[in-house]
């Protein structure tokens, strides 16, 4: 059946979207341990802990997430019986240390990962979500032993992350067509100004002349 057009110059239209059946924002910060790890090689050379000219710092990255499992769980919300799902997620993340030197910066990475349950509206079909608006992190504690060129190192992650469960679906709509804005005139040339003037000072018209 064709859609007719409507007063005013809407239109019934069907557009495919992504429907947000449950969404969660929080905050989370974990400690990570690195023991005895080798110090990076820079070009060919390895470096040692007296080549260290600075503070060593971090930079931490996410990749992919893994949902592990979904349960069907029964809650009582506001006295009505409700199913949701304890979601296990399993979130991957890179730490990058970045050590200064005299020959350039090294580096040196770690993978690794952390699980968390949450309770979420996400029946079997929809797709679980997580970004991270924030993430960031700061090494807590740093030795690096002189005789391995070995470094033990504490770094804590802090992130800010998001998490929807989300489904693809088709909606019948009634809306205006999106119209262009208009253009927005091109500046002319300014007309020629003239800066403040100081009469008072100068020029010297003669009156205060003895």
């Amino acid at each position: 059946m064709q859609a007719k057009n409507l007063s005013g110059g809407q239109e019934l239209l069907c557009i495919n979207t992504t429907k947000v059946y449950d969404w969660i924002l929080n905050e989370a910060s974990f400690d990570l341990t690195f023991v005895d790890e080798d110090l990076p090689v820079i070009g060919e050379e390895q470096i040692t802990c007296d080549d260290i000219t600075g503070p060593v710092t971090c930079e931490v990255t996410a990749s992919d997430v893994d949902i592990l499992n979904r349960e069907d769980r029964e809650f009582v919300i506001d006295g009505a019986l409700v199913t949701l799902q304890l979601v296990t997620i399993r979130k991957n993340f890179t730490v990058t240390f970045f050590f200064p030197t005299l020959l350039g910066i090294g580096e040196t990475s770690f993978d690794f990962s952390r699980c968390e349950q949450v309770v979420l509206c996400a029946p079997e079909g929809t797709m679980v979500e997580v970004s991270y608006p924030e993430l960031d992190c700061f090494i807590c504690t740093f030795e690096c032993d002189d005789l391995a060129d070995e470094f033990d190192a504490t770094v804590t992650v802090r992130l800010c992350q998001s998490i929807q469960s989300t489904f693809p679906v088709t909606l019948e709509v009634v809306a205006d067509f999106c119209q262009p804005r208009d253009i927005l005139p091109t500046p002319a040339c300014p007309a020629p100004t003239m800066p403040p003037q100081c009469p008072v000072l100068f020029p010297d018209n003669g009156d205060d002349a003895e």
